[in-house]
């Protein structure tokens, strides 16, 4: 094992001092493998080719989806392929109007869905109230996040980019009726899939420094938070190289202000209760 390096092209290799490009600070890993090189150089691709993505790769992505990790075996998620412009652009108008959700061959919306559940206690005769509790509804939204990532991990795998949308909840009552879902089932995010154009201008986007999340035995806090100035700094640098601006910092505050700055998801308890997911 090598340390890993991520290339300016966005192609993980691995190779004795080498550095990488996840932290922007040239630190490098002393151990790691082809799978690590190519989460480290893991990057949101809004920009897509007009090449298609096959049934058989999408298949592949859903079986690397279920091969996730999921509390109890109760498997509480589902996934919507949408391949049809018309409603992928109406999608995408719910979706804040991002282009890139229009312009992608495909949209996987990620569905936390206890639906599957209450119909077969229809069937059986028998009652699951456990779905009315909020431990439930987040046991669906953990298990459709780790299935969806697992499916992106494999996309890059097969040379595919993909890019979350989260503002799928912008609207979750208006996406459930064009997508046809079923009373208990909620979209979470969405997922952009296809092959990335060469000429969009993005890289690796550095993350906070390792200090900053991870602890030992306790937590410490102020400890964790004196990397936040040199992480500021080093995003700013990349922000600026691809016509960004803005640091780290100033975008949690913003983003985080207030109702106002929630894309209209500060009532998602309700919408969620309207959707059948009464998370008391």
């Amino acid at each position: 094992m090598g340390i890993v390096e991520i290339d300016a092209d966005h192609t993980p290799s691995t190779g004795s001092g080498a550095t990488t490009g996840r932290y922007g600070d040239g630190s490098g890993l002393a151990v790691t493998s082809d799978v690590i090189a190519l989460q480290l150089a893991h990057r949101s691709v809004r920009k897509f080719t007009s090449d298609d993505v096959s049934e058989d790769q999408l298949r592949a992505l859903v079986a690397a989806a279920q091969s996730a990790p999921t509390s109890s075996n109760l498997q509480a998620w589902s996934v919507v392929a949408v391949r049809d412009p018309e409603r992928k652009r109406r999608l995408a108008t719910l979706a804040g109007g991002q282009g890139f959700v229009d312009h992608a061959p495909v949209l996987l919306v990620w569905v936390a869905d206890l639906s599957r559940a209450r119909r077969l206690a229809a069937r059986s005769g028998l009652a699951v109230d456990a779905t009315d509790y909020l431990e439930t509804t987040i046991i669906g939204f953990v298990d459709a996040a780790l299935a969806a990532q697992n499916a992106v991990v494999a996309a890059e795998s097969l040379g595919l980019g993909s890019t979350y949308v989260g503002a799928i909840r912008n609207h979750p009552r208006e996406v459930a009726a064009e997508l046809g879902l079923p009373d208990g089932a909620v979209a979470t995010f969405g997922l952009a899939v296809g092959v990335p154009d060469p000429s969009e201008d993005a890289g690796v986007k550095p993350r906070l420094p390792q200090g900053a999340v991870l602890h030992h035995e306790t937590y410490d806090a102020e400890a964790a938070d004196a990397h936040l100035p040199a992480y500021d700094e080093r995003l700013g640098a990349y922000n600026g190289r691809h016509g960004l601006t803005g640091v780290w910092t100033e975008r949690v505050l913003q983003r985080l202000a207030g109702p106002s700055s929630m894309a209209g998801r500060h009532v998602l308890r309700e919408v969620l209760t309207d959707l059948g997911l009464r998370s008391r």
